[in-house]
């Protein structure tokens, strides 16, 4: 039973990170019933959705810079690198400030509903925006600002909240505003998984059940990589209406369920 939980854990991991869901109310929700995990294990879960969506990627990231001298892949480059620095800045300056909200099943409820208002009102915004692929330096700083506030606030959704900035704020085309908010995740999460990875060895890793450790990566590897496909398949012909409406949902349930004391 307990690897079954390393692999249902590990499809909720892949299912949700990159999807505008919010991965934390749902682990939280399942840790609830399955029990809790330590931080390596989430840090280690992670890294394998972040590994799935690398893969995915991999041609396109190699093909930015094996032709990093044409103009139109060095401007695009260069406004990752802009978006990453901002994030990681800011990230360790919020850090060393010791802000962080506690991950509890209210307020990431309430999280999740706000954020599926947000969505809604964000697509019919850009629905009334003209198509554009093109990533201006404003949405390279508003995507490295919308992963603070992700990181700052449980349950906001990192992938929700970046894609939805570079909609706004001038990447009105949901294909390529997904691309760029999932190449800037990669470098961003890498950085703060390793950072923490580090702090837990640091600090001492505690008595971990490797094989099952290892069984949860490599599902949320798997479950990721098919999750991003579909989502990236998607997006060409749907809007992200249907993830607003489960968020709000969703929230709601777990408002409810905290209400009656079931979670906490």
């Amino acid at each position: 039973m307990s690897y079954l939980n390393d692999v249902l854990l590990g499809i909720i991991e892949g299912i949700t990170e990159f999807l505008p869901i919010s991965s934390t109310g749902h682990l939280l929700l399942a840790e609830h019933w399955l029990g809790a995990r330590s931080d390596t294990y989430n840090i280690v879960i992670q890294a394998g959705a972040i590994l799935a969506v690398t893969l995915i990627y991999w041609q396109r990231i190699v093909g930015l810079f094996l032709n990093w001298r044409t103009p139109e892949n060095r401007d695009y480059l260069l406004k990752l690198t802009i978006a990453f620095l901002i994030t990681a800045v800011l990230g360790l300056v919020v850090k060393k400030l010791g802000f962080e909200l506690p991950e509890t099943i209210t307020p990431i409820a309430w999280a999740l509903v706000l954020g599926g208002i947000w969505i809604l009102g964000a697509e019919a915004i850009a629905a009334r925006l003209p198509d554009s692929t093109r990533i201006t330096l404003r949405v390279a700083i508003a995507v490295g600002l919308a992963q603070i506030v992700a990181g700052i606030f449980p349950g906001t959704s990192r992938s929700g909240a970046t894609i939805f900035a570079a909609m706004l704020l001038g990447t009105s085309n949901r294909a390529a505003a997904t691309e760029f908010a999932f190449l800037v995740g990669i470098p961003t999460m890498y950085a703060a998984s390793g950072y923490e990875l580090l702090k837990q060895v640091k600090d001492g890793v505690g008595q971990e059940d490797w094989t099952g450790l290892g069984i949860a990566f490599v599902v949320s590897t798997v479950t990721a990589f098919v999750a991003v496909k579909w989502l990236l398949g998607f997006i060409r012909t749907h809007r992200f209406t249907s993830f607003a409406i489960y968020r709000i949902v969703f929230g709601a349930v777990l408002l409810a369920l905290a209400q009656a004391g079931v979670v906490n």
